[in-house]
């Protein structure tokens, strides 16, 4: 192995060096080098080595070749003599020429008039043939023209008019024909740039047709294996790669620009035009010829935005001739998705042109450096010049389908923001489209006698419509648009812009990457879409918006006006919500939708979003105002729920936690009823300590019930909106939140929001919902008002003390008018707000009128037998009412009745029925019974008795507390 090695180390040096004493002098330096003595042995072995195995190798080679090496020594030996043989003949031959020699010079003046008579004989021989040849010339020009052969044409046509003009100018008989050929030599490179122009802008881009063709028959295969949804256009590829080598030539064909002018040769046996690239090579060669690359350069500049233009046009009729084939009908719907298809088709039949003007670029550029071909003056274009003739007619395109002169925004509202009043129209915005069902035909007549000789007809027609330009696309003009004089395939408008800017991005990125690193100016395009969205869409995006939310909220009463039920549907919820929020809501998500479609402007379109969001907020803020607020000042409920302490009072309770938790998320209580009758009577306590025994005016609450369902509607509709902004919000991600992975991930979608807007953003979210609440704790207080403004009059001003009679006996006025309100509001609630809220809205109220009512006993000046039934009464209409609400049994009614009923006892009675029953009000309560009664009944003593009486009650109070105490303390010791 080591030899091996050795050997092939040296072979390679060998090998890499051809002379030997190269290889000593690398033999001498690595032993001169070497640190001792050993590494020189070593050296000097894997030396020897190297040369034994080379020389096993020789006689191995020696032993396998011997018969080639003995025929090689024989056939060198024959050489050898052949050799000899041929310098003895050279030799006689010399002597041989020497003696001619001497016989030629005795005869040389007669042999030089023979060689001079030869030469002008084979001159004018050469004058025939080249006449003949010429007279040829029409008929084979024809013929190289007719099969597209120009250079042949080219070079038989100059060096033709060469001759005429130059040794057969004397020649009268070839006059005509001069003149002929001078005629076609003047026009002939007309046809040569009409022949380069076909394949700058129509074959050039067949071959784009024809990759497209393929694709839809790709993706019809595709469709019939299974159905595809719609292709969503936000989600669009990463950017085109540009046009390859192998898209723009033809297999076997060389690439776009591979080889020199002067190395291109035509081949007549093969078709000129397969190879398109080689074929522009030979029309620049035949130009260069002729002398027109100035003509030439001129006509490709002049030309260029026109032949651009024949494009777009084409490529117009292709998508619709494309889209009425799909059985699309452009006049009956508004289609983007075929703007973006066109933009598409001419962004790569663009590049497809661009690639072949770079190629007839460095064919010309090839021209000026060639001596023989040397023009003087002339001044080529540039691939910037072809860039930006593209960019032009793409931003004439783009003036057209944005609809910058506004010719139809006028007339036409917007496609996206078409907010309709009606129901139908609205919730038909709203609906979720069903996917469409493929509709398998029963049959067709496409084989019938008449379907194929209309359908030949129609195709025959087409194919000589389209005949000129090259290529067989196209549809039904009926097809297209109509728009003063220019055909569309979609409704221009300033939507538009939404479908095609990630392409049109993408497209202007390519050509930045195509002119290379330049000045610092920015690229025309990307000029004039920046310019277009930042002071065209931007602004008119705002003002339909606003057209749209003034139309709602500028109204007399903008809580009054509601989503109907079909837009409820829709949307999926159960009480109606403000046709104002709506709107705005749907504002928020176009705006959302415009930052994911134009995604370079999220911070114009976010700042957009907190404004509208803003004044919505202001608005809804107002509008609350005008309802609550009476003579610069607050209702009674709407100053409860904007005090801290009675608002966070009233959120801590369970009935709050309850409604804000589903049943299976709350957390599971024993004792809940206790625990939530605990919440009840301190939710009580506290309205009654703020309140006081002050009587509530009417102007200090809320009457009309058309208010209480404005405030519930409200509710309702900021609550679904603050979801709703926070479900938008949530996508959104600030930079400082942002892992490496997520930026780059982002940035192929969105860029990170600034804090700042994310932070206002999620203000306004809270704004919303703290909002809501405050409506739905106004609802819930308002009713509780409602109790104290009628029952605190009912003890302080009603008179009880009565004698038993039919109209004594009704029930209190006060009373009945309570019971009205209270169905009104519950009728309005049960309509405006969902199930849990209006248990909460309701929920307790029978304890708070309980503690009202009991409470209400100070103030009674004296009170019958038959005030005490009619009270009792009260209380029973009261009870059943709020059953029928709340469908249960307000037990803590029949605590208040029982209070009264209690109040049939005398004073003395009163007292045992405290030490028989217990205790079951609180000490105040007991006293102020007590003391009712001995304002009330007879006989009941004097203050001092009455004191008496009291301070027995306090003892008796004290005594049931005692022994109940010891009763639960012995409980718990059992346990």
């Amino acid at each position: 192995m080591a030899a091996e090695a050795a050997g092939g180390k040296y072979r390679s040096t060998v090998s890499k060096s051809k002379d030997p004493s190269g290889l000593l002098i690398s033999v001498i330096r690595t032993l001169s080098t070497s640190d001792d003595v050993e590494d020189r042995e070593n050296e000097k072995g894997r030396l020897e080595e190297a040369y034994e195995k080379c020389d096993r190798d020789l006689d191995e080679l020696i032993v396998q070749h011997y018969t080639e090496l003995t025929t090689a020594i024989r056939t060198y030996q024959s050489i050898t003599e052949r050799i000899t043989n041929s310098r003895n003949k050279i030799k006689q031959v010399k002597e041989n020429l020497l003696s001619c020699k001497m016989l030629l010079h005795c005869k040389r003046d007669e042999l030089r008039k023979l060689w001079i008579e030869g030469i002008e004989h084979k001159h004018v021989l050469n004058l025939l043939d080249e006449i003949e040849n010429i007279k040829q010339v029409p008929q084979k020009l024809e013929q190289c023209m007719v099969s597209k052969h120009y250079l042949s044409a080219t070079d038989m046509l100059v060096s033709a008019v060469e001759s005429l003009e130059g040794p057969l100018l004397q020649v009268e008989g070839l006059s005509d024909l001069r003149l002929e050929l001078h005629s076609k030599k003047m026009n002939l490179h007309l046809v040569l740039i009409d022949e380069l122009h076909r394949h700058l802008y129509i074959k050039s881009t067949s071959r784009v047709i024809q990759r497209n063709k393929e694709k839809g028959r790709m993706s019809s295969l595709v469709k019939d294996a299974s159905p595809v949804p719609l292709i969503d256009v936000t989600n669009l590829p990463t950017p085109r790669k540009f046009l390859e080598t192998s898209q723009y030539s033809t297999p076997g064909s060389s690439s776009v620009k591979e080889m020199n002018l002067q190395d291109i040769k035509e081949d007549l046996e093969l078709d000129p035009e397969e190879n398109s690239t080689l074929f522009m090579g030979i029309l620049i060669k035949g130009l260069a010829k002729l002398k027109k690359i100035p003509e030439t350069v001129k006509a490709i500049k002049e030309r260029l935005e026109q032949e651009l233009k024949q494009i777009v046009k084409r490529s117009t009729t292709q998508v619709a001739d494309s889209s009425y084939q799909r059985g699309e009908n452009l006049t009956a719907e508004n289609q983007p998705r075929l703007l973006l298809e066109l933009l598409e088709l001419l962004f790569d039949k663009f590049n497809a042109v661009a690639t072949a003007h770079s190629v007839v670029l460095g064919y010309l550029q090839d021209t000026v450096v060639i001596p023989q071909t040397q023009q003087e003056d002339v001044k080529l274009y540039d691939m910037a010049d072809v860039w930006v003739k593209i960019q032009d007619v793409l931003q004439m395109l783009l003036t057209e389908y944005l609809d910058m002169k506004n010719t139809r925004t006028a007339s036409e509202p917007s496609a996206q923001l078409s907010y309709a009043s009606t129901g139908r129209e609205f919730a038909a915005f709203f609906a979720k489209k069903k996917p469409q069902r493929p509709k398998n035909s029963l049959f067709k007549f496409e084989s019938s006698s008449h379907a194929i000789s209309m359908s030949a007809y129609l195709r025959e027609q087409r194919r000589e419509l389209y005949s000129r330009s090259g290529e067989l696309q196209g549809g039904p003009d009926d097809n297209l648009i109509e728009g003063g004089g220019t055909k569309f395939v979609c409704k221009p408008g300033a939507r538009n812009i939404t479908v095609i800017f990630h392409p049109l991005l993408r497209f202007i990125q390519e050509i930045e990457h195509a002119l290379g690193p330049g000045p610092a100016k920015q690229c025309p395009l990307r000029e004039f879409l920046t310019v277009y969205i930042k002071n065209i869409f931007l602004n008119q995006v705002l003002a339909e918006i606003n057209k749209e939310i003034e139309g709602v909220t500028k109204t007399s009463d903008p809580l009054k006006i509601l989503a109907n039920a079909d837009t409820m549907k829709v949307l999926g919820v159960q009480r109606p919500l403000l046709q104002s929020t709506i709107i705005v809501e749907k504002t928020v998500q176009d705006l959302m939708n415009l930052m994911h479609d134009l995604s370079a402007y999220s911070d114009q379109f976010l700042n957009m979003v907190c404004v509208k969001l803003q004044e919505y907020k202001d608005t809804c803020t107002a509008a609350y105002r005008g309802i609550v607020q009476s003579e610069e000042k607050l209702v009674i409920s709407a100053s409860w729920a904007k005090d801290d302490d009675i608002s966070r009072l009233l959120k801590s309770l369970p009935n709050w936690i309850n409604m804000a938790q589903p049943k299976q998320l709350r957390p599971k209580r024993e004792e809940e009823e206790d625990f939530i009758r605990a919440a009840f009577g301190k939710e009580s306590e506290v309205l009654i300590g703020n309140l006081g025994d002050k009587l509530i005016p009417p102007q200090d609450i809320l009457r009309d019930v058309s208010d209480l369902k404005a405030l519930a509607n409200m509710h309702e509709s900021l609550e679904w909106l603050a979801g709703r902004t926070k479900s938008a919000f949530s996508n959104l991600s600030t930079s400082q939140m942002m892992s490496p992975a997520q930026e780059s991930h982002m940035n192929m979608d969105l860029p990170p929001v600034s804090e700042q807007i994310m932070q206002t953003l999620s203000e306004l979210a809270k704004s919303f919902q703290d909002m809501a609440d405050r409506c739905l704790l106004v609802l819930h207080l308002e009713v509780r008002v409602h109790c104290f403004h009628y029952l605190i009059p009912l003890a302080k001003e009603g008179n009880y003390a009565i004698v038993a009679n039919v109209e004594s006996m009704d029930y209190d006025p006060l009373v009945v008018k309570l019971n009205k309100d209270i169905s009104a509001i519950e009728e309005a609630m049960s309509a405006s707000l969902q199930q849990h809220k209006f248990q909460y809205i309701f929920e307790g109220l029978g304890h708070l009128i309980s503690c009202i009512l009991i409470n209400g006993a100070q103030y009674f000046r004296r009170i019958s037998e038959s005030g005490i039934k009619k009270m009792c009464r009260n209380i029973f209409v009261l009870q059943q009412n709020l059953t029928n609400i709340t469908m249960s049994r307000e037990a803590d009614l029949d605590f208040a009745r029982q209070y009264y009923e209690m109040l049939y006892n005398t004073a003395d009675e009163l007292l045992n029925l405290v030490v028989d029953q217990g205790v079951k009000y609180t000490e105040l309560e007991y006293i102020h019974a007590l003391t009712l009664l001995h304002r009330s009944q007879t006989g009941v003593g004097d203050q001092t008795t009455q004191n008496m009486r009291l301070q027995r009650l306090k003892e008796i109070i004290c005594e049931q507390a005692a022994i109940k105490q010891a009763t639960k303390d012995k409980k718990i010791t059992t346990v």
